[in-house]
């Protein structure tokens, strides 16, 4: 007699996993769906510039010269919020002018950069008013000054010193008309 109450004990205990277990498994199923599908990494980002679009020459007039770079222009938010990131390299003559249209506060980052930049901050005449030199690839840091500008230049880092740049040298691009070089 005393072997039926233990087979129902162990029946029941049994019943009691096993129920536990389906809850267990329908409860991770239910969370499981719930979760939203993993992102794509290219999701919500721009698409890549693309190096050949609104590619043209501008002009570094310093005092030690004038020096021509092939440049993109990041002119749209789009193509401003991409910029250089995601890029391995960058040529010696070469460089992105992001284009803001008016003057305004600016501040740039290096998200996703992986080459160290010079960045040269220009006013609405085309004057340098400021440089930041070897930036930090990869940083979050913010990178501006406070005074409004009208564009950025970025190019590798090393060129503003290899030029000679200083404030108060000019760029001659087509967003600055009046600038005859």
């Amino acid at each position: 007699m005393r072997a039926e109450p233990d087979t129902l004990t162990r029946y029941r205990q049994h019943r009691w996993l096993g129920l536990c277990l389906v809850l267990a498994l329908a409860v991770g199923f239910l969370l499981w769906g719930a979760l939203p599908p993993a992102a794509d990494p290219a999701e919500g980002r721009p698409p890549a510039a693309d190096p050949a679009k609104n590619a043209g020459v501008l002009i570094l007039a310093t005092q030690s010269g004038r020096f021509p770079l092939t440049v993109e222009v990041a002119d749209t938010p789009a193509a401003r919020q991409q910029g250089l990131q995601g890029r391995r390299g960058l040529a010696e003559n070469a460089g992105m002018l992001f284009d803001f249209g008016t003057p305004q506060p600016v501040a740039m980052w290096m998200l996703n950069t992986y080459i160290p930049l010079d960045m040269l901050f220009l006013d609405d005449a085309g004057r340098v008013v400021a440089i930041a030199r070897n930036t930090v690839p990869l940083s979050l840091d913010r990178i501006g000054i406070d005074d409004p500008v009208r564009a950025v230049l970025e190019v590798q880092a090393g060129v503003a010193d290899r030029l000679k740049v200083r404030a108060g040298d000019r760029v001659c691009h087509p967003i600055y008309p009046r600038n005859a070089c």
